[in-house]
């Protein structure tokens, strides 16, 4: 689900589906922020672009980048936020969460620059070292992660962190795949 580079499918030697995380993370937006029409998302790097273009096509919404700009190798010198959240709630989508250290940088700049509130939405809750002390002392409303990894014992110790079951896309893409179905139906749907 959501491969972190499309050329991962090149490395089997059998046929892939790379499913999409996209469909119910539209669905728990529209369910869980009731003012999702003034948002705007955000991608907390240039690589996550076409993900968060994606999204906001589809919910006719506003897109920023943030910038980074590094002095050396995995140290980021600024961030710089390319668009505009000025009394908008921005949110922040990527693929995973490690530690959480840039995500957590992007709301503080997200919040500087106008943005009422902000959420993150992240496919991969990888969530190691400091990421869930991170987490509590950010400015985030609600952390979101899929469970595509466990989540239980961190949502105990992060009461922003929230999970989104993506098992009924897993078991309808098993099902699809079993029957000779097309899977495609659910880049754009979700199961229930």
């Amino acid at each position: 689900m959501d491969l972190h580079a499309s050329q991962i499918q090149g490395f089997f030697d059998i046929p892939v589906d790379n499913l999409y995380a996209e469909p119910a993370v539209l669905k728990w937006i529209k369910d869980n922020i009731p003012e999702w029409r003034n948002c705007c998302f955000v991608s907390p790097d240039a690589g996550g672009a076409k993900r968060v273009t994606s999204i906001a096509d589809r919910l006719n919404a506003d897109f920023a980048l943030i910038h980074k700009e590094r002095k050396k190798a995995n140290e980021v010198s600024s961030m710089v936020l390319v668009g505009d959240v000025k009394d908008k709630i921005a949110i922040l989508v990527d693929d995973m969460a490690d530690t959480c250290g840039t995500v957590c940088h992007a709301a503080e700049k997200l919040l500087e620059a106008g943005a009422v509130k902000v959420y993150s939405i992240c496919t991969h809750g990888i969530l190691s070292g400091p990421a869930i002390s991170r987490i509590n002392n950010s400015m985030f409303e609600a952390v979101v992660v899929t469970n595509t990894i466990p989540q239980e014992d961190k949502m105990k110790a992060a009461p922003k962190l929230n999970c989104l079951d993506v098992s009924m896309i897993l078991a309808e893409a098993i099902r699809r795949t079993h029957n000779g179905e097309s899977v495609s139906y659910l880049f754009s749907h979700v199961p229930m």
